[in-house]
C-alpha cells in the first residue's frame, strides 16, 4: 500500500527535522505507542497498541533513521511483530521544505505491508487503516508546534444531524 500527501508546519524545517528525531516526539505522534526508546543513529524500540478492525494487537518492534539529510529529507523505517494478529512494517520518506509563509512545506511517500491475520483483514480496510495512521502521524506532529487544530464547526454540525436529514437537507 502506498500514499502521498503534504503537510504544512508553522516551524522551521530544522525543528521540524529535529522533532522527528526525538523519541518523546515520536511517542506523541504514533497513535497507541505505548513505550519509544532508544536514538537516531542506533534505532528505536517501540511498543505500539492498535485495533485494526476486529483485531486488536500489541506490535513490538523497530523504527529506523536513514537517508538523513538535515533538514531536508529523512526515511523513517519501522517493522513490528503483533504476535498471532502477524506484522506490519513499512517506511516514509519525508521531505522538508522552507514554505512561503515561513514554515515548512512537509512532503511525504508511504508504502506500508502488513501479513498474518491482519492481511486476511481485506485490502480496503488495511489501505484505509494505513493511510489514517499516516495522516494521524503527521497531523500530531503539525499539533506539536502548532498546538489542537481547529474543530471543523459545519462537519461538527453535520454530525449531529441524523442520517435523514443528511439525506433530505433538513434537520
Amino acid at each position: 500500500m502506498q500514499l502521498s500527501d503534504t503537510r504544512e508546519i508553522q516551524a522551521s524545517p530544522a525543528e521540524v527535522y529535529s522533532a522527528l528525531l526525538d523519541p518523546e516526539v515520536l511517542k506523541a505522534c504514533i497513535s497507541g505507542a505505548q513505550e519509544i526508546t532508544g536514538d537516531p543513529t542506533e534505532g528505536y524500540h517501540a511498543t505500539v497498541v492498535q485495533k485494526v478492525g476486529p483485531v486488536k494487537a500489541t506490535f513490538k518492534g523497530t523504527v529506523t533513521m536513514s537517508d538523513m539529510v538535515e533538514p531536508e529529507r529523512l526515511t523513517i523505517a519501522g517493522e513490528g511483530k503483533g504476535g498471532a494478529a502477524g506484522f506490519a512494517k513499512g517506511s516514509a520518506n519525508v521531505n522538508f521544505e522552507p514554505s512561503e509563509s515561513g514554515g515548512t512545506l512537509l512532503t511525504y511517500d508511504v508504502d506500508a505491508k502488513v501479513g498474518g491475520k491482519l492481511a486476511q483483514l481485506g485490502s480496503r480496510l488495511i489501505d484505509g487503516f494505513a493511510k489514517k495512521m499516516a495522516d494521524q502521524f503527521f497531523a500530531n506532529l503539525q499539533e506539536h508546534f502548532e498546538g489542537p487544530l481547529p474543530e471543523d464547526d459545519d462537519a461538527e454540525e453535520e454530525n449531529k444531524k441524523g442520517w435523514l436529514g443528511r439525506l433530505t437537507g433538513r434537520d
